[in-house]
């Protein structure tokens, strides 16, 4: 069986080569190189040293001196490993530039052996529920995977989060959200997370900070220590949710970021006081941006004319988007005011803190045929902001705590 599935390999590599052969190099210039590894060298370049160089640059994009550097660590005198390599990931689901930026980042693979060293991670990964586009992001992201034992490290690792996660379904999610975290200073994760069991958090708490902030755990231990003893005096409750959302935002920036912050609550009138009750409140009032928070704090102090104190006691208004609720929401209610549909006495729970389907209920559909407008009001506003976050955040994806 074994044996058959080796000829199946081969045969598929040799097929690849065939079929993309048949391609112009003006769509497939990558491999055209990668299929015909002498079209740039001299007949008289036999040598692996030459030959390593030139086929990284021409079949993968090194410049010379990555090439150069690169030689160091894998030579090949013949295209024949590196398409075998090649031909693996292709059955594997891993499209070119994701091939390409593994050898980059990791070009002693081109030489490994497919079926011993490599096949074995990705079955592992397949086996706990990941998809191959999901292993194949997995890898890409963090070749250095790929160089790790399985055996000693990755298996270790997964078996951490199988202590805390109630799936491997659950674990896997952390793994895909970070997959440094595999091989990333294991250890530390493995005492840190251990130093918050000790101090009475809870597993499913841990659980949250794993999925949606592993690089959290990635600090020296002692270093971890000095935040949870920071956290706790603070005054939050380690059995608590909060606590560990605590952790995150100290840990997650300097001190003196963490300064500048205080210092710009402080131009607002904040005591020192306030600002470690609001923080206690809801420590997301220390994740916004300096920019953000001081264009906030202008929207609610000198645009809705309220104390500054005020936000200071509801500091989760702090953790809402400026453009997608805060704004759009607050025109509705000053048309409906504008129209005497409502009083001006509106709590700030009943126009920011409710859901959307709430609003739109009590503020919108509620006044079809006094204000039949008002929807697209909202929706033009809402889109707008929308619009303007496209232009000026990109279109990355990251893995996000939820905003509790």
């Amino acid at each position: 069986m074994r044996m058959r599935m080796m000829v199946g390999f081969l045969c598929k590599a040799l097929a690849i080569q065939v079929r993309f052969s048949r391609l112009s190099t003006s769509t497939f210039p990558f491999l055209h190189q990668h299929l015909y590894p002498f079209s740039s060298l001299s007949s008289s370049s036999s040598e692996a040293h030459s030959f390593t160089v030139s086929h990284l640059i021409n079949s993968y994009g090194f410049s010379h001196k990555q090439a150069l550097s690169a030689s160091k660590y894998t030579n090949f005198k013949t295209p024949e490993k590196p398409n075998l390599v090649f031909a693996f990931f292709d059955s594997h689901g891993f499209s070119e530039s994701q091939i390409s930026e593994i050898v980059r980042s990791k070009p002693q693979i081109l030489v490994s052996d497919p079926q011993k060293s490599l096949f074995p991670k990705l079955q592992f990964f397949y086996s706990k529920g990941a998809s191959k586009p999901e292993v194949a992001k997995i890898v890409a992201s963090c070749p250095t995977i790929l160089t790790r034992s399985l055996k000693n490290q990755i298996i270790p690792y997964f078996n951490l989060l199988k202590e805390i996660f109630p799936s491997d379904e659950m674990a896997m999610r952390s793994v895909k959200c970070f997959p440094r975290a595999l091989v990333d200073k294991p250890r530390c994760t493995e005492s840190n997370i251990n130093a918050l069991q000790e101090i009475g958090v809870p597993k499913s708490n841990i659980a949250m900070l794993l999925t949606f902030q592993p690089k959290t755990f990635m600090v020296r231990p002692d270093h971890f220590k000095e935040v949870l003893e920071e956290v706790k005096e603070m005054g939050f409750d380690p059995s608590k949710i909060y606590f560990v959302v605590a952790v995150k935002v100290i840990r997650g920036q300097s001190k003196s970021t963490w300064k500048r912050k205080v210092e710009a609550y402080k131009g607002w009138g904040w005591s020192d006081e306030e600002i470690r009750l609001a923080f206690l409140k809801s420590p997301w009032c220390m994740v916004v941006s300096e920019d953000k928070l001081m264009a906030k704090m202008d929207f609610f102090v000198n645009k809705m004319g309220k104390e500054s104190s005020l936000i200071a006691r509801r500091p989760l208004l702090l953790s809402y988007s400026l453009e997608k609720r805060l704004i759009p929401r607050y025109s509705v209610v000053q048309f409906l005011l504008s129209k005497g549909l409502i009083n001006k006495d509106l709590s700030f729970k009943a126009v920011f803190e409710s859901n959307e389907k709430m609003f739109l209920h009590r503020f919108v559909n509620v006044y079809k045929e006094e204000a039949p407008q008002l929807l697209n009001l909202y929706q033009k506003n809402f889109t707008d902001s929308k619009r303007l976050d496209c232009l000026t955040e990109g279109s990355t994806t990251t893995c996000r705590m939820p905003t509790l």
